[in-house]
């Protein structure tokens, strides 16, 4: 493959070569012409310019534009932090690094030798390919072998446990920097806790923390040294579909038909026009032939500019990412994973256009098969030696296996040399890594991209991220897709949210169409599932659905219109599963024209129940219908599974009393009913009466709950409109830093832990210190001394305790001169006063007389025991070891 770029690059050297003299015979030639033609207007005597030096003329006032205007950009400087561009060694703190980046152990200079010479023999087998990437310098430009720069590690948190999470941390975690020539491999191979200390890094030390982290977790992954496609190398994903618009495959399950029955009722007849639905299919077919047709005319305009944009260094930029091999952690097909987006790949794939070499912890692979076809025909076995050509015996990689034949041919006495060789040769392994042991903090897990934030620009969609906590209102991740190339025009955004008291955890905005529909996580105050709405105004469209099982009365879905309002229930005890409610025209008041003082009239309300298999098929209710307005009363029972029909029944709901105030006598045409089997007492006028007396009950009771889901509307609407305000988060019991209470709790049990210790430690103090510290040193106490020690003691305690009360005492005194003179004030200026004035005034007063209340309980609680502490004060004096014997006398 070198080979062919480098005979592709000679050639175009040749054609620029070939043009540059097709340009100069050019300029040769009008040259000769303008002298011919400047000498044959001299022999006519004509006085005009030679058009050549009215060309040089202008090719200097070009030059000394050309001079001027190059002057004045170099005046113009920019100036760009270094550590915002690139990430080199100079931005490194190399003074806190361990020993064994600093330097080499025995065992690794004995690997670079090896290394070394491998590199010779492969130079000089392989003259026509590129020097292998065998040992660059780490961070402290020591020459490190790149199998020792991996260092497996397991991550203590779940979520890195699997490829797809290790991946999408280390794509979020770090930033990218491109490498310094796109051409070669770095000169450099920080390890990995250098990359995450500073938070970026080039495709290799991507890769190589994206390798240990695999390794650690059970994968069999390797780094790879390679070539890639212009966009993987730039981390370009403006040609590439985000992965969060793309809708998973619905899987449509064929509903199974019912067999159909031998005396159901025919369907009626179709007496639409068949022309006319023809013609209707026909022109959906053309306009979807048109659509289809544009969208491909777009797509090859797209894909035309796109190859118009060719890359000059096709197949020649370097790239590294990270190979699976299939077998472990239950892999079933080998893959690549790209560590810059975290996105997967096959081996077929276009954008990976060969492969140089590999390595994990324990060797060093270097590809021999051709390239040609990029990566499509390379074959992943590293136990082949014709295919990879290893560096260290000691792989783990099996042979291939031999044939019956070839086994059967061998010598069981060769066998034995061989493996005698083959474990001596076998007797030197990889050195141990010499990174330090990967570790990542809980923080630096949560806040994952650097600074927090993280933007990612897809075709037509643009992916932002946060850390948690970053923002006030919860949000993490925000998704807007764009209906042109450019970004211009949103179609519609994507909100995630984390954290949120009100659970709200995805939003959804059409800017088109201005729908918006909020999801909920379990735990909302009113068991919101998702809200779905235009505006927030009461008496709009929208759409709210709820957890039934955290609701009582087991409502699934609402649907509300300006003039209608749907409910869909489950699981309620009275098998109620659906009910619709028409609203009229709203009656005009004077005073108060809100929703609650002055509800929609309710023109007709429709219920649906399910089969209740406690009551027979034809007594049971499957729809009523409530015509409030025609005071008419519809029942529809549930068919029986032997009939074809359903009994049906209407009521002529009257009043009880008519305008004379005479009882009105049920009668047979107030129910019109429809029987399939009819029964004798159902004709009875005493069983009508009961059942339309029962059914006038249940109206009300429909009326009632249909006026209580409107309130509920309203209630759900103002709480909605107050989270969204306030967007409180949740902070759990177990984070002390952002819990306050969790925080204040603990720090007020420390207080007190430590306000208990210095009680403990004032009550082991020596209370004769003092007055020891007068006496000669090391003189003995005599019985006068004894006395006088304790007399004085006794003393200090009591003047001590008198100075307590008297410290009170003024302190109440004090604080009852200001309040009194608080009062003054405010007797003299109460009509002045404003209601602040007022409000601090009263403040003022309840913490004042707080204040003098506790002061005048101190008081009183340090009298009743200020005569306790002094006898309990001389019982110890006269019990103490050194004055006991002295003072026996006058116990």
């Amino acid at each position: 493959m070198v080979q062919a770029v480098l005979k592709v690059i000679s050639s175009l050297d040749s054609q620029r070569h070939a043009r540059m003299e097709v340009l100069k015979e050019k300029v040769e030639e009008e040259e000769a012409a303008e002298r011919e033609e400047a000498a044959e207007r001299a022999e006519r005597g004509e006085k005009t310019k030679r058009p050549m030096e009215v060309r040089r003329g202008e090719a200097t006032m070009t030059q000394e534009m050309l001079r001027d205007l190059e002057r004045k950009l170099s005046e113009i400087e920019v100036s760009v932090p270094e550590k915002l561009l690139t990430f080199t060694k100079d931005t490194i703190d190399t003074s806190k690094l361990p020993f064994s980046y600093q330097s080499n152990t025995l065992k690794e200079e004995q690997l670079l030798q090896v290394a070394d010479n491998f590199s010779r023999q492969y130079s000089h087998l392989c003259p026509d390919r590129v020097p292998l990437f065998l040992h660059p310098l780490n961070e402290c430009e020591v020459p490190k072998f790149v199998s020792t720069t991996i260092r497996p590690t397991l991550m203590p948190y779940p979520e890195l446990y699997n490829w797809d999470t290790c991946a999408q941390f280390v794509s979020d975690f770090l930033s990218m920097v491109p490498l310094p020539d796109p051409l070669k491999p770095p000169l450099y191979l920080y390890s990995s806790t250098t990359v995450l200390k500073y938070q970026k890094g080039n495709c290799f030390d991507f890769s190589t923390l994206l390798c240990s982290m695999l390794i650690g977790a059970g994968y069999d992954a390797y780094c790879v040294n390679g070539y890639g496609s212009q966009d993987l190398c730039h981390m370009d994903l403006t040609r590439e579909a985000c992965p969060l618009t793309m809708k998973p495959k619905e899987t449509v399950k064929e509903q199974e038909k019912a067999p159909p029955k031998k005396y159901a009722i025919k369907p009626p007849r179709d007496l639409t026009s068949r022309f006319e639905q023809e013609q209707e299919v026909k022109r959906q077919e053309a306009i979807k032939a048109e659509e289809e047709n544009r969208k491909k005319q777009e797509e090859a305009r797209l894909l035309e500019q796109e190859n118009a944009k060719t890359d000059p260094l096709h197949g020649l930029r370097v790239h590294s990412w990270v190979l699976v091999l299939s077998g472990k952690r239950e892999v079933p097909e080998s893959f690549f994973i790209d560590p810059f987006t975290a996105r997967s790949y096959s081996t077929q794939d276009d954008h990976f256009l060969g492969i140089e070499s590999l390595w994990n912890h324990k060797n060093y692979w270097v590809n021999m098969q051709d390239c040609w076809n990029c990566c499509k025909e390379l074959v992943f076995d590293l136990g082949d030696p014709v295919r990879w050509e290893y560096l260290l015996l000691g792989t783990d990689k099996p042979f291939l296996s031999l044939t019956e034949e070839e086994d059967e041919g061998m010598n069981d006495d060769d066998d034995v040399e061989n493996l005698g060789k083959e474990d001596e040769d076998k007797s030197f392994d990889m050195p141990p890594s010499w990174v330090e042991q990967i570790e990542i903090s809980p923080e630096a897990f949560e806040t994952r991209c650097p600074n927090g934030k993280k933007v990612i620009q897809y075709k037509r969609a643009k992916l932002e991220k946060w850390a948690p906590y970053l923002n006030n209102n919860g949000l993490v991740c925000r998704l807007t897709t764009y209906e042109d190339l450019e970004c211009t025009k949103a179609l519609e955004m994507k909100e995630w949210y984390q954290n949120r008291e009100d659970m709200l955890e995805l939003k959804h905005i059409n800017k088109i169409t201005g729908l918006n529909v909020d999801y909920f996580k379990p735990g909302h105050p009113q068991a919101l599932r998702m809200h779905s709405y235009k505006s927030m105004q009461p008496e709009m469209d929208r759409v709210m659905e709820f957890y039934e099982t955290a609701r009582v009365d087991g409502l699934i879905k609402r649907e509300e219109t300006p003039k209608t309002m749907t409910e869909y229930y489950q699981g309620r005890p009275d098998f109620l599963s659906y009910r619709h409610v028409n609203f009229g025209p709203r009656m005009k008041k004077l005073a108060l024209n809100s929703a609650e003082s002055n509800p929609r009239p309710m023109v007709k309300i429709t219920e649906r129940f399910f089969r209740n298999p406690a009551k027979p098929a034809d007594e049971d209710v499957a729809e009523r219908v409530f015509l409030i307005v025609e005071e008419r009363i519809q029942l529809r029972y549930h068919c029986r599974s032997d009939h074809i029909t359903a009994n049906k029944r209407e009521f002529l709901r009257r009043t009880e009393v008519d305008s004379k105030g005479n009882k009105i006598i049920m009668t047979s045409d107030m129910c019109i009913s429809f029987e399939v089997e009819p029964m004798e007492h159902t004709k009875k006028l005493l069983y009508q009466y009961e059942a339309m007396m029962k059914l006038k009950s249940e109206e009300k009771m429909s009326r009632h709950q249909a006026w209580e889901s409107e309130l509920e509307v309203l209630e759900i609407l103002k709480l909605r409109e107050e989270e969204e305000e306030a967007h409180t988060l949740t902070i759990s019991i177990y984070d002390t830093k952002r819990n306050e209470k969790s925080k204040e709790y603990r720090e007020a049990m420390e207080r007190v832990l430590h306000e208990e210790h210095l009680r403990q430690v004032e009550a082991q103090l020596d209370y004769l210190a003092p007055f020891l510290a007068q006496l000669p040193p090391g003189e003995k106490l005599t019985r006068w001394q004894a006395v006088r020690l304790k007399d004085e003691c006794l003393n200090d305690f009591k003047q001590r305790l008198i100075d307590k009360a008297n410290l009170i005492q003024a302190r109440f005194e004090k604080e009852t001169q200001e309040l009194q003179k608080k009062q003054q004030w405010y007797q003299e200026n109460q009509v002045t006063l404003t209601p602040e004035d007022e409000d601090l005034y009263l403040s003022y007063c309840s913490q004042a007389m707080f204040r003098i209340r506790i002061l005048e309980q101190r008081l009183s609680r340090h009298k009743e025991l200020a005569p306790l502490k002094y006898l309990a004060l001389e019982e110890k004096l006269y019990k103490d070891p050194r004055l006991v014997e002295l003072l026996k006398v006058f116990v």
